[in-house]
C-alpha cells in the first residue's frame, strides 16, 4: 500500500468534495466582456451591529445609507467573519481565512507574496485600484497594501485607530498611518481623512476602470467624535460613549453619502456599482481601550446593537456575522429587482471576489481555489442560488459554524471537548432553541459537511 499516494488521494477528494458542496467554479467571464468593465466601491463599516443603522431600527439618524437602501438592494443575510482580518482576507481572496490560518485579527502578514487578490486580479484587467482606510493583514510597510495589488493606499496599516492621534495600540504597530506605505503624521478625524482620500481618487480618475475599497475605522472602538456631530445627535440618546458612538455612526453615515455624490459628480454613478457591509457584528467592549495611546476618550461600554440577533463581534451567533449589507448599480441592481428591495439569498463575503473577477473579465490562468461563488445571477436577477455550506471559524480556532439551508451547526472546543448546538434559522432566527438533542439526523449531515470544510485549513 503506498499511504503516500492514498493520502493525497483523500485529501483531494475531500477538496474536491467541498468545491461541489460550495459550487467552487472558476466561472468564466464571457458575460462580462460583452460589457465595459464597471467601477466598483467597496464600502467597508468597522463593528457596525445589524440595529446600528436606522433603516434596521437605529436609534441615530443614517439618512444617506437608509437612501442606499430604499434605491439599491439589501442583502438580509450577508455573512463574514465574526472579526475583522478574517472577514478581509475573504473579501480580498475569495477563500475562507481559515485557509490561510487567519482566524484573529492580525498584524503579522497575513496573505503570502504571490497571492492572487482581488485587487491584482482586477488591476491584471486595467483596473485602477485604491484601498483607504484600514488595512490591516499585516502592519508593516513591506507587508502593506501596495504589495497585493493596490496602486495607490493610504490609512492605517494596522487595525483600527485613535480617532485623532492615528496611532494602533501600543507596541511595535502602534504608528501605523501612511500614504503608500509611507509613514506620515496628519492632522484631522480618522473618518474625515479616510473619506477626503476616497473623494480626492475619485476624482482624479480618467477613463479606466477602477476598483476603490473603503474599509472605514468606524465605529471601532475608541470613538471620540468631532463637537459638530456631537450636536447632531438625538437628544433621547444619553450618556457619554453612548452619544459619541451614534455620533460616530451618523459622522460615517455622512461619509458615505459624500462618496456616492462624488461618484455623481464626476458622472461616474451609473457605471459603478456600489457594496456597504461591516467587517463584523457590533460591540460593547470598554470603549477607552487603555492599550491604545491616550487619545482623551470617553470611559464606558460601546453600545453596538444586533437586535434582534443573538451575539456580537467575536461570537459565531448571528449577531456576530451577519450584518447589514447594501448593493447599488444605477439601471442594473436596484430596489426593483424584488418585490420588497430585499435579497433573502444567503451570501458571504467571499463571494465578492468570484463576482467582481466576473464582471471584470478576469480569469485566472491557474486554479483559485475560491470557495466564494459568482452571485451576479442572484444580484441582477433575483435567480436561486444552488445549495451549498456556509463555513465560519472564529478568533483562537475556539468555535466554528456551518449553515446549510435554513439550518446551522455551531461547534464549540477542540477534540475532545467539542460541544454543539444546532439551529433552525427560519423557525429560530434568534437562536434561542438548540435542537441538536432532538434532530440527530441534521446534526449528523451538518458535522459531516462541517469537517469536510475543515479538512482545508491551514491550523498554522
Amino acid at each position: 500500500m503506498n499511504i503516500i499516494a492514498d493520502t493525497k488521494h483523500i485529501i483531494e477528494s475531500l477538496g474536491m468534495a467541498w468545491m461541489l458542496l460550495a459550487g467552487l467554479t472558476q466561472t468564466s467571464a464571457n458575460a462580462a466582456e460583452n460589457s465595459p468593465q464597471p467601477n466598483i466601491v467597496f464600502i467597508m463599516a468597522d463593528d457596525l451591529g445589524w440595529a446600528d443603522v436606522a433603516f434596521h431600527g437605529g436609534n441615530a439618524p443614517t439618512p444617506h445609507l437608509d437612501q442606499f437602501a430604499s434605491q439599491g438592494l439589501e442583502l438580509t443575510q450577508h455573512y463574514v467573519a465574526p472579526v475583522c482580518s478574517p472577514t478581509r482576507t475573504g473579501l480580498l481572496t475569495g477563500r475562507c481565512w481559515s485557509r490561510f490560518g487567519v482566524v484573529n485579527p492580525q498584524n503579522e502578514q497575513a496573505l503570502p507574496m504571490e497571492t492572487t487578490t482581488l485587487a491584482s486580479a482586477l488591476q491584471s484587467v486595467g483596473y485602477k485600484t485604491c484601498l483607504t482606510g484600514k488595512w490591516h493583514l499585516g502592519s508593516l510597510p513591506e507587508w502593506g497594501p501596495n504589495h497585493f495589488g493596490f496602486d495607490h493606499s493610504y490609512g492605517s496599516m494596522a487595525g483600527g485607530v485613535s480617532p485623532w492621534n492615528h496611532f494602533y495600540k501600543q507596541g511595535p504597530y502602534s504608528r501605523t498611518w501612511h500614504r503608500n506605505e509611507t509613514l506620515i503624521e496628519e492632522i484631522g478625524h480618522v473618518t474625515d481623512l479616510i473619506t477626503q482620500e476616497a473623494v480626492q481618487w475619485i476624482e482624479s480618475q480618467g477613463s479606466a476602470p477602477f476598483f476603490l475599497y473603503v474599509p472605514f475605522t468606524a465605529v471601532h472602538l475608541p470613538v471620540k467624535e468631532p463637537s459638530e456631530w456631537l450636536e447632531r445627535v438625538p437628544g433621547e440618546i444619553e450618556g457619554d460613549v453612548a452619544r459619541h458612538y451614534a455620533a460616530s455612526i451618523m459622522h460615517l453615515d455622512d461619509a458615505v453619502g459624500k462618496i456616492v455624490q462624488a461618484l455623481k459628480a464626476t458622472n461616474k454613478s451609473d457605471d459603478t456599482l456600489v457594496v456597504f457591509t461591516s467587517d463584523n457584528g457590533g460591540s460593547t467592549a470598554e470603549n477607552n481601550d487603555l492599550k491604545y495611546p491616550d487619545d482623551n476618550c470617553p470611559n464606558g461600554a460601546l453600545t453596538g446593537n444586533n437586535t434582534p440577533l443573538r451575539g456580537q463581534k467575536a461570537t459565531p451567533y448571528e449577531g456576530g456575522i451577519k450584518v447589514p449589507t447594501l448593493v447599488m448599480w444605477p439601471g442594473r441592481i436596484d430596489a426593483t429587482i424584488t418585490a420588497t428591495g430585499k435579497l433573502e439569498v444567503p451570501l458571504q463575503i467571499i463571494d465578492w471576489m468570484p463576482t467582481f473577477c466576473e464582471l471584470a473579465g478576469f480569469e485566472s490562468s491557474q486554479a483559485l481555489h475560491w470557495d466564494g461563488l459568482n452571485v451576479l445571477p442572484q444580484l441582477l436577477g433575483n435567480q436561486p442560488l444552488i445549495d451549498r455550506g456556509l463555513y465560519t471559524v472564529g478568533p483562537n480556532w475556539k468555535a466554528s459554524s456551518l449553515r446549510w439551508k435554513e439550518w446551522k451547526l455551531i461547534e464549540f472546543g477542540e477534540k475532545p471537548e467539542r460541544r454543539h448546538e444546532l439551529y433552525n434559522l427560519r423557525q429560530d432566527p434568534r437562536e434561542e432553541h438548540d435542537v441538536s438533542q432532538s434532530n440527530s439526523e441534521q446534526l449528523n449531515l451538518l458535522l459531516e459537511k462541517l469537517q469536510l470544510a475543515q479538512a482545508q485549513d491551514d491550523r498554522k
